[in-house]
């Protein structure tokens, strides 16, 4: 066996010299190097603004989501969507570990996990795609990846499905970003409030607020609102459309009484929301742009071009323990578990 790049530059075809993620085009053989770990793949949980986007490409139609999906991969090696820049994640079951690392890691042939970082980085051929789940952004399949070295999992949980395991890993870094953003007292705006991460920003925004903050979530959908509203972790659920910077800001402005937002956590899927969320912050506030529909230059030029001064965070998926700490609170609260088992079970 080969020794390959910890980063995984090894699998890299063009364009050379960088990093996986960044390549247009990797190496998807499935013959191992010595420190990788190869998964037999069950099911992709598609990022959710490349799965928003091909669903539009694609009408919707399951055949056409499935022929676009598998045209990516065959491309690229990967599932790196080149509209969205994104990816997603994946669950299946180890098949293999390399030598070098089998002394490295806590698995085992036959662990089912999940891996914590994108298919946009990683290698993926796909032998079978046997569902497409519309309404949770997941694709069952019959597949293999690579892991690298570097490569970040967690061990799917037994006490909690599979599937919906994958759902709150695959967003895990929202929540524990949003526990270090919010202090007692904030008052916090969730752009996205009703979706997957978003109802988890609400719910950890709602504990570390406390009493004395304030909790605003807002969707452009009405039954999102509705939901928002009977699971009571906001002060207001407010349905207005995020790509419409002035309502975003009037609105806020409404319930504030003027003082706006201290965190703004964007959570959409769409494109177009960054000066909506921006506007919605007071001077000197936080907007985290978990959302990798966020067109950073966009949220840049615009906070200057009005003049706004915020801290605004990119949405790094990443916190140290994340996965733990967001399947933790579908263990402490039942109304979180609830809705997400009916979403994905």
């Amino acid at each position: 066996m080969q020794h390959g790049s910890p980063y995984g530059t090894h699998r890299v075809l063009e364009p050379l010299g960088v990093l996986p993620q960044g390549a247009w085009k990797i190496d998807n053989s499935m013959a191992l190097y010595d420190n990788e770990i190869l998964i037999d793949v069950a099911v992709l949980n598609i990022d959710a603004a490349s799965f928003t986007q091909i669903k539009r490409e694609a009408a919707d139609d399951r055949a056409s989501i499935a022929s676009i999906v598998r045209g990516i991969v065959e491309r690229r090696g990967k599932h790196h969507n080149p509209v969205t820049g994104s990816g997603g994640m994946l669950i299946g079951r180890v098949a293999e570990i390399g030598p070098a690392l089998t002394d490295k890691v806590d698995l085992r042939v036959g662990d089912r996990i999940a891996t914590l970082v994108s298919l946009s980085l990683t290698p993926l051929q796909i032998t079978t795609i046997k569902e497409v789940h519309l309404d949770r952004d997941q694709i069952e399949v019959e597949a293999q990846a690579i892991l690298f070295e570097t490569g970040l999992y967690a061990k799917l949980p037994g006490d909690i499905p599979e599937k919906v395991a994958l759902a709150i890993l695959d967003v895990a870094g929202a929540p524990a970003q949003t526990a270090r953003l919010v202090r007692p007292g904030d008052t916090v705006v969730v752009v996205g409030g009703g979706g997957k991460s978003g109802t988890l920003c609400v719910y950890e925004a709602r504990k570390r607020a406390g009493p004395a903050g304030r909790v605003i979530g807002v969707s452009p959908f009405a039954r999102d609102c509705e939901r928002m509203r009977k699971l009571g972790w906001v002060d207001h659920a407010l349905q207005v459309d995020a790509t419409d910077a002035v309502a975003m800001m009037d609105a806020i402005a409404r319930v504030t009484a003027g003082r706006m937002a201290d965190v703004v956590i964007n959570c959409v899927n769409i494109q177009n929301t960054e000066m909506g969320s921006i506007l919605a912050a007071r001077d000197r506030g936080k907007v985290y742009f978990f959302s990798m529909a966020t067109s950073f230059t966009a949220a840049a030029l615009g906070a200057e071009g009005v003049g706004k001064d915020v801290d605004m965070i990119v949405g790094n998926g990443y916190a140290r323990d994340h996965a733990l700490f967001a399947l933790a609170l579908l263990r402490e609260s039942p109304k979180l578990r609830q809705l997400f088992e009916a979403w994905y079970v």
